[in-house]
């Protein structure tokens, strides 16, 4: 895009507080009747400053006295329930944003759930660094760590199937190969819909960056689906995570329908294991079974948000309870989490459920939550740009509109918790060890956590 010279555009600040400004007169009925005076932007860039300067400052001093309205900053400050305080940097909005992942040249991947899939970059990036991932310059996976909302570059992502959004499922999460420097695939997870029935499904897909303006994924390759798709919009899970040592697992929610969770005929409420092919490894440990059920790495589960491996290999997952009863659990092969004939929430017609301890043969969370954080999106932090945050679990909460960090040792717990104000659907952590949040819904921002160093 070419780039409007500085002396057009008076300065950056002026730049933003104008946009501001316009942005109020497109939203406020009682400045909208100013529009067709002052909407002379683009014709009289030169000489706008001074012709409509007058205006600018009665349209700041009326911005201000708009509470809803008023002008506000790019970085704001959130604080944790232990008092510690951080500043989030905005980088932009997004639709629906659901989920995202770094590449290793330090460009990102974001999906949004009415099916866009968005390529993300620094308008500094070399163009090796974009085209060639295996030529990728490391200096520029530091780029997105200091850019500003106006020098990030998005480019839609070609190549996706149609995907229709509807309830909780749409274009789910994005994520690349462990060796994607060398292969180029990555992993996307939808909901495929066939008359009244849905179910979530992954594929893989090669991600060419020739053109880094017009990347695209070709060889679509479909690697595993929920068995059976059944009625309603809800509980797909559907996230993804690669192990240390190269195995793919899918979160499969029970689609609202509670008993698939046990059943071993369908894969819905468990914990997937493939490998990267979608074929299943021969040692996972109901493979003797056959069908669905050779998938299978655990099962009891209810709708599965997020999933991690830690630097011991450890593998963690959290879920959503009912009313009540929100998991954090370390997943162990052939567990049963017990749901949903366990839970420490309530069915939402205010049915009880057995608590855990009432089935001890029955794995019991490491932690739970009651009330509840909604938990989605999950990353365990590996770096140490944050003190004292190495090792601790960061989850993002919807209903509890919150950034939660929980330590992962021998005695799970939550150490503290962030009030974001909106609801948080995922959590990443970038290649120099930043985290990033995307907020859900509409006009979701994708935040920058600002380090401490």
């Amino acid at each position: 895009m070419a780039r409007v010279p500085r002396t057009l555009l008076f300065n950056d600040l002026h730049l933003v507080f104008l946009a501001t400004i316009f942005n109020i007169i497109e939203k406020s009925e009682i400045i909208m009747k100013m529009r067709r005076s002052v909407f002379l932007f683009d014709g009289y860039r030169a000489s706008f400053r001074q012709r409509y300067s007058s205006v600018i400052s009665m349209l700041a001093g009326l911005a201000l006295s708009l509470g809803s309205c008023s002008i506000l900053s790019s970085t704001v400050s959130v604080t944790s329930s232990e008092g510690k305080q951080r500043e989030l940097v905005s980088l932009g909005e997004f639709n629906q944003p659901w989920a995202m992942s770094f590449l290793p040249g330090g460009q990102l991947l974001i999906t949004e759930k009415p099916g866009e899939l968005w390529l993300v970059r620094s308008s500094h990036s070399t163009p090796e660094s974009t085209a060639d991932s295996k030529s990728y310059d490391h200096a520029d996976r530091d780029l997105l760590e200091h850019a500003s909302e106006s020098t990030l570059i998005r480019s839609s992502v070609r190549g996706l199937p149609k995907i229709t959004a509807r309830g909780q499922g749409g274009l789910g999460d994005v994520l690349p190969h462990p060796e994607f420097a060398d292969n180029n695939w990555v992993y996307i997870s939808f909901v495929e819909r066939e008359g009244s029935t849905s179910g979530a499904a992954v594929a893989r897909a090669e991600l060419v960056l020739t053109n880094p303006a017009s990347p695209e994924l070709v060889n679509w390759q479909i690697i595993w689906r929920q068995v059976p798709k059944v009625t309603g919009n809800g509980h797909f899970g559907h996230r993804l995570a690669f192990s240390d040592d190269g195995y793919l697992f899918i979160t499969s929610g029970e689609r609202q329908k509670f008993d698939p969770a046990q059943d071993m005929k369908q894969n819905l409420g468990k914990l997937i294991r493939l490998n990267d092919d979608g074929s299943v490894p021969v040692d996972n440990p109901f493979v003797e079974q056959g069908g669905v059920a050779a998938q299978i790495w655990s099962l009891g589960h209810r709708n599965p948000l997020g999933i991690a491996c830690d630097e011991k290999g450890l593998l963690w997952a959290h879920e959503m309870g009912p009313r009540g009863g929100d998991e954090l659990n370390q997943i162990v092969a052939a567990a049963n989490y017990g749901y949903p004939l366990v839970s420490n929430g309530r069915h939402y017609s205010g049915l009880p459920i057995p608590n855990h301890d009432t089935r001890p043969e029955l794995k019991a969370p490491a932690i739970t939550w009651t009330p509840v954080i909604s938990p989605a999106g999950f990353v365990i932090y590996t770096s140490d740009r944050y003190k004292d945050w190495t090792g601790s679990g960061l989850i993002g909460g919807l209903s509890s509109q919150s950034l939660v960090r929980v330590s992962l040792n021998e005695d799970p717990e939550e150490l503290e918790r962030f009030q974001m104000g909106k609801r948080i659907r995922e959590v990443e952590q970038g290649p120099t060890g930043v985290i990033y949040l995307l907020e859900d819904k509409a006009g979701g921002r994708l935040l920058r956590l600002t380090p401490d160093v």
